[in-house]
């Protein structure tokens, strides 16, 4: 009985203790919000009075913002008062001048009307006076005034006559004069060594024993350099030297080139001889390339078409009357360019001229037709200035001049053939015989190329076997010597060879 009575007893304390916690924690926690209350009250009294001070602070400042800006306007009010004012006062004085404006023009146009009534009455009084004095004199105005100067011509005629011409002839002297000045100026200006062209070139060698293995076993190799060259090639005359002989520089500059090749490879034979010459062809084509890049460029001519460029490269290896195109081209370039800049002209369009004029040449021994001919229509084909065209087809005198560049490449170009040394005339009829006689062996039906040879006295023709046989290859030669003697004149004699050859090819795979 004492263990639950125990329990009962400390169950009964547990309770009373936790009344009596419960009800000091609540007395604590209502202690500490009345605390609390009152600091928010506290600091809520002081935002309060924060809060005024601050809205009347902005009502202060309010009311002196209101009050500056009132003045502002109080003064922006004066100003525009007295701008319009002055509007209204600059206005009047405007009204005043236009006013006076108006009056004088009123004034001027009564002056003048008063001087047309003046210059009327002038005019009739001057036109009876010249009816009067023409009764009088029993002569009109117009014969009058013939008679007077009839007259005058008679009496100083003698005089008229003299002084016209001696200022004809002091002008006439004066431009030449000028002229000579301007000319030997130019010509001092450049300073270019003349190169006449000749038909051979030589390529030295390092012994004589290459000679005898270029010419190959039965001279098989240099008749076939020969015939795939077009050149003939002269073995005996220069000792360590072979020498290279061809109306046409292209073939003899692929001849000295291949050659020269052969020479250093030391491999001589039919097969290596065609694949260097192909080789020299292709070295002279990217030599004429350069050269007409190199002729554009020294002169500063930078816009024209590659395709004239080409052109242009091409006559380095050109001759007019032993004078290389090309260089002949350049000069007059050079001095059409300075004599157009002495004169006033466009030196750039005289310059261009000066080295377009003879572009012809480069294929007009592949084309029918004059050189100038053709030479405007590669610059029309190609899009050259109009003006270039116009001031270089008149250096012939085909075509009338029609600007004054034109003048200038006349005299750049006379100037530049004419020069002691520049040209040689019997060099230019011994090519043109020599071209004659290849044209003329071309001309025939189953000639593959033909070549003039020892100076024009041989001329060897390759013709196709498939097309001509040997009886006919004996009649082509009889028929193309027979043309020659109608044709051409030519001191000697010209041996006609005609050459049939049968090559068999095949390859082993």
């Amino acid at each position: 009985m004492s263990l639950p009575i125990f329990v009962t007893v400390a169950l009964g304390v547990f309770l009373a203790g936790a009344a009596f916690g419960y009800f000091f924690r609540k007395q604590v926690v209502r202690r500490r919000a009345d605390t609390i209350e009152a600091r928010l009250a506290e600091r809520l009294e002081k935002v309060k009075d924060e809060a005024r001070e601050i809205i009347l602070e902005a009502k202060k400042k309010a009311v002196e913002t209101l009050e500056e800006a009132k003045d502002e306007l109080k003064q922006e009010r004066i100003q525009i008062q007295k701008t319009q004012e002055r509007l209204l006062k600059s206005e009047a004085e405007l009204e005043e001048r236009t006013t006076r404006v108006q009056e004088k023009e009123t004034q001027l146009q009564e002056q003048v009307e008063k001087v047309n009534i003046i210059k009327e009455e002038l005019e009739t009084m001057r036109q009876s006076e010249v009816e009067r004095l023409e009764g009088v004199a029993g002569l009109s105005r117009d014969a009058a005034r013939e008679e007077l100067f009839r007259r005058i011509e008679d009496a100083y005629k003698d005089d008229l006559t003299g002084a016209l011409k001696k200022l004809e002839k002091e002008k006439q002297e004066t431009l030449e004069k000028r002229s000579w000045e301007m000319m030997a100026t130019v010509m001092q200006r450049l300073a270019r060594s003349n190169v006449g062209e000749i038909t051979t070139s030589v390529v030295p060698l390092p012994n004589e024993e290459l000679k005898g293995r270029i010419i190959g076993r039965e001279g098989r190799n240099i008749r076939h350099l020969e015939r795939l060259t077009g050149v003939e090639i002269i073995v005996d005359e220069v000792p360590e030297a072979i020498t290279l002989s061809s109306f046409d520089p292209v073939r003899r500059e692929i001849a000295r080139i291949a050659l020269e090749e052969l020479v250093k490879d030391g491999r001589i034979q039919p097969a290596r001889i065609e694949e260097k010459v192909e080789e020299a062809k292709k070295a002279v084509v990217q030599k004429i390339r350069e050269a007409g890049e190199q002729a554009v460029y020294d002169l500063g001519i930078l816009d024209l078409p590659p395709e004239i460029v080409h052109l242009l490269g091409r006559l380095a290896f050109r001759t007019s009357y032993g004078q290389n195109v090309l260089m002949h081209s350049t000069e007059v370039a050079i001095l059409a360019g300075m004599l157009a800049e002495e004169l006033g002209l466009n030196s750039e369009i005289a310059k261009k001229a000066g080295l377009l004029h003879d572009i012809g040449k480069a294929v007009d021994h592949e084309i029918e037709g004059t050189h100038l001919e053709l030479g405007r229509k590669i610059l029309v084909k190609y899009k050259v200035d109009e003006r270039v065209v116009r001031s270089m087809e008149t250096h012939h005198d085909d075509y009338p001049v029609q600007i004054p560049e034109a003048y200038v490449v006349n005299a750049a170009d006379a100037i530049s053939a004419s020069r002691p040394g520049a040209r040689r005339e019997t060099l230019e009829f011994y090519l043109k015989r020599l071209a004659e006689l290849e044209r003329i062996a071309n001309s025939f039906e189953g000639v593959e190329k033909s070549y003039a040879i020892q100076a024009g006295r041989e001329i060897r023709v390759f013709v196709a076997p498939e097309n001509v046989d040997d009886y006919a290859a004996i009649k082509l030669a009889r028929d193309i010597a027979k043309h020659i003697e109608e044709e051409l004149r030519y001191p000697g004699e010209i041996k006609v060879t005609v050459i049939r050859e049968t090559r068999a090819v095949e390859f082993a795979r």
